[in-house]
């Protein structure tokens, strides 16, 4: 690893503590850029800034996977199997009992046993004031129905949108850095976005407790058709253009040495962007942010661990093992995100769990890609 990608981690904080100052200094930019967004149900979906920066993040990854081997990759029974089963099987049910555990108990004194918190009322639903549904209660505010829920049960509803948003765009970075197999990587992004579809919306609604969640369709398509579709299509159609032209060797040896640099710089200008968005939010609300991240953290080396070791005891060889277990440990936030906007409402606490995922989300993971790197003699090659 050279000097740039060697300090990565420091680079993040950097780039965290920049974007959370451009929306302190600078809200009305951030304001603005935030507001460049494609909206669904009118609850903004993409943000055009940030699906740009992914677009970058993303090619330099999609341009570099011969789809020859993804054909190959996408025939492993146990790799595929074995991340299946961790996102689908083990991943959404421990994000439930370790949020609950944790923020339903250790941490209730903490969030406060009375805390409530007010979210949209459930799709479809027209309850009177007054009226129970799940654990809340149908209050008017400003003359608009609201369901007032326990604060924690808010928290909670994040962290499962979390937990049942596999990531789908973020994993090609984790498995490009810990050296994986990159077409095994892109075969579960395709995967698990079809899964997704299928799935979401059932164990969201399961998991949940409060009502079936509506499946959203449409913002889930749309996330998946620029975070992943577009870069895929655009690194397939260049990467054939530019070895007929140029030829193999110019391909690997002057292009994609080029390209290097530009998948980590996307990464950092996306964290800017991100922070200056929720900046704000995170500065009022410290104390609640490690309430949350605290499980968040938990879940996430929990279902890492469990996933690279089940890759070990299926003698999985270590540019397999290393993506399967990062893909079950990393979240979807974008989804998650966006969903729990159109649930619950950008103000309520599920909104803020989701946006907690993101500020761990990468120095967690790059914590992981560390050691993955530091322990690829443990697998056979």
């Amino acid at each position: 690893m050279g000097f740039f990608e060697r300090y990565l981690t420091v680079w993040v904080g950097l780039c965290i503590v920049a974007g959370i100052a451009l929306g302190k200094v600078a809200p009305e930019v951030a304001q603005s850029l935030d507001a460049m967004a494609i909206s669904v149900n009118g609850a903004p979906v993409v943000s055009i800034p940030i699906a740009i920066c992914l677009f970058f993040m993303m090619y330099p990854i999609m341009v570099k996977i011969d789809f020859g081997e993804v054909v190959k990759a996408g025939k492993a029974i146990k790799p595929v199997g074995l991340t299946l089963f961790i996102n689908w099987a083990v991943k959404p049910f421990t994000m439930y009992l370790i949020a609950s555990f944790f923020l339903g108990s250790l941490f209730l004194g903490f969030i406060g046993p009375e805390a409530t918190d007010l979210v949209k009322m459930p799709l479809g639903k027209d309850l009177v004031v007054g009226g129970s549904y799940g654990s809340g209660t149908v209050v008017l505010v400003e003359g608009v129905k609201m369901l007032e829920v326990p604060l924690w049960r808010s928290y909670l509803a994040g962290c499962i949108l979390l937990g049942i948003a596999p990531c789908t765009a973020m994993v090609l970075v984790w498995g490009y850095l810990s050296k994986g197999n990159d077409s095994h990587t892109l075969v579960m992004v395709a995967i698990n976005s079809l899964t997704m579809l299928l799935l979401f919306g059932f164990l969201g609604g399961f998991l949940l407790g409060v009502g079936k969640l509506p499946v959203p369709w449409q913002a889930l398509l749309l996330s998946i058709s620029i975070y992943v579709a577009l870069p895929l299509v655009a690194g397939y159609l260049s990467r054939k253009w530019i070895i007929a032209t140029k030829g193999e060797d110019w391909f690997k040896e002057k292009f994609l040495h080029f390209l290097t640099p530009v998948t980590i710089t996307a990464l950092l200008i996306t964290l800017v962007l991100l922070f200056s968005f929720k900046g704000e939010t995170i500065v009022q609300n410290p104390l609640t942010i490690l309430w949350i991240a605290i499980p968040l953290f938990i879940q996430t080396v929990v279902i890492f661990a469990l996933g690279y070791a089940l890759a070990k005891f299926l003698g999985l060889s270590y540019e397999n093992a290393a993506p399967t277990a990062m893909i079950g440990a990393s979240n979807h936030f974008e989804v998650a995100i966006a969903t729990s906007a159109m649930l619950y409402g950008l103000s309520s606490g599920a909104a803020l769990a989701t946006v907690v995922g993101v500020l761990i989300e990468v120095p967690l993971m790059l914590m992981l890609v560390r050691f993955c790197l530091r322990t690829q003699g443990w697998f056979a090659r």
